[in-house]
Order: structure tokens, then sequence, then C-alpha cells
């Protein structure tokens, strides 16, 4: 788990924040890590505010936030936050659904794009690569479970499991395919559109496919609660539609 500040710039325009607030602490999962950091960089040079970013799968998320890290935003899965909103400790009415992403099949960029497009050109695609890019199952990755079943289900459980190459989460599987480390994975579309030297091959197929909504919401023990809301603001801004639509992401249903 690394904090760090944003690095991406991206022209948009965002609401202000309170002038007088302090440190924005958000706490995010990965798959949004490449849009929240540019929208954050923005955000931060048009308002003065300033963060402290710290991202992690939903394993490591729900670790540190039941630890009691202090934080004064979170964003992530909706089944994460659903569990927090049950603890009590989740601003009443804060939460806002950002939005939803697919899987995808990450390939290196280049000739002989695999075909993806049906359940059984995507078992192929798997049995003919030598080595696959997975999520460490210690680490936790939302999608873990169903991408087990689909693997169950295809009949290529064993088959992925000699050739894994295991990476900490969705971003470092798209980077292990891209730099040759490994031949094909599966993450999210949104970790893979980023990565220089990765191409998305097509989305996971209908029947095999599943769809992840992220959420953000205040913890009651905010301690910039005004802030975060501008901020939530920002993100939820209907012209902040087409930046999430190039990220990967559509609509939460």
């Amino acid at each position: 788990m690394l904090p760090f500040r944003s690095l991406i710039s991206s022209a948009c325009i965002l609401l202000a924040t309170p002038a007088d607030a302090g440190d924005l602490t958000v706490i995010s999962a990965g798959a949004v890590r490449g849009l929240i950091a540019q929208i954050i960089h923005d955000y931060s040079r048009q308002s003065g505010q300033t963060f402290d970013f710290t991202v992690g799968t939903t394993g490591q998320l729900r670790a540190i936030i039941s630890s009691g890290q202090h934080a004064d935003l979170v964003i992530t899965s909706a089944p994460l936050m659903g569990e927090l909103e049950k603890t009590g400790n989740i601003t009443s009415d804060s939460r806002a659904d950002l939005g939803r992403v697919g899987l995808g099949v990450v390939v290196r960029d280049g000739p002989g794009i695999p075909d993806v497009s049906t359940a059984d050109a995507f078992k192929r695609a798997m049995v003919d690569a030598a080595r696959i890019a997975i999520t460490d199952p210690a680490v936790g990755a939302v999608y873990d479970p169903h991408l087990n079943d689909v693997y169950r289900r295809l009949g290529i459980t064993d088959v992925v499991a000699k050739k894994a190459v295991a990476e900490r989460g969705g971003k470092e599987v798209a980077e292990a395919v891209a730099g040759g480390r490994a031949d094909i994975g599966v993450t999210f579309i949104s970790e893979i559109l980023p990565i220089k030297g990765a191409k998305l091959a097509g989305q996971l197929p209908s029947e095999l496919q599943t769809y992840v909504v992220y959420a953000t919401a205040i913890p009651k023990a905010s301690a910039e609660p005004a802030a975060a809301r501008a901020f939530i603001d920002a993100l939820t801004s209907p012209a902040m539609a087409g930046r999430w639509i190039a990220a990967g992401f559509e609509a939460p249903k």
C-alpha cells in the first residue's frame, strides 16, 4: 500500500473546494486509480486542495479500514461499501455510485491479437498462452471469486494454475503482460487501458462477464467532511461522464 500525491495531468472543469480545508485523505480501490489520480491533479491545481491518496485491492482496503486508519473519503467496490455501511461508520446519505467496470483480456500490443469474442475462443487463448498473469490470491482482488468460477466452468483451472504468474494487483497484471513476463491476463478494463504496451484484446465474453460498481462515501470519522463532499460533487459532475467512459467505465446500473 503506497500513499502518493497525484502525478497525471488532464484538463477539465471542476468544482472548487473550501479554501481552508486541510489535506483530504482518500483511500481508494486500485481499479479507479488512474482516473482518480488525474482528477485529483486537476482538482488540486484549481482549488488548492491537497490530498493523501492510498490505493489497494478490496482485501487490502478492508484490512486498512477495519484497522481504523483515518480517511476523509473512501472509494471502494460496491460490495465492500455495503459492508462498511452496515458497520455504521459511513456518514448517512454520503454514498455516491461512480461507475461500473467489466473484465477485459489483456495481451501485449502488437500483431497476433487473439480472438476472445466467445467463451470457446477465450478458453483457446488461455490454453495456447505459455504464461498467464493473475492477481495473487493472497491480495484479495474483488473479481477473483468470479474468475475462479469462470475457469472452473471452462475446465481450465489446472491450466491457469500451472501457467500462472502472480502479481499484486490488476494494474500489475497488465504491466506483466506489457513487459513480456506473461502472455495474457484478465483484469478490469480500467486497469488495462492506461498501461503502455498493453492491448485490450476484448471484453470477457458476455456469458463470462461480470461488472463491479465503484462507489464513494464519507466515513463518520472524516476530519474534512465539507471538503470530501465537494470532491464527491466533482467526481459525479455531468462534466466528468466522458472521462469515466474513456477510462473504461460505464454508468452504474
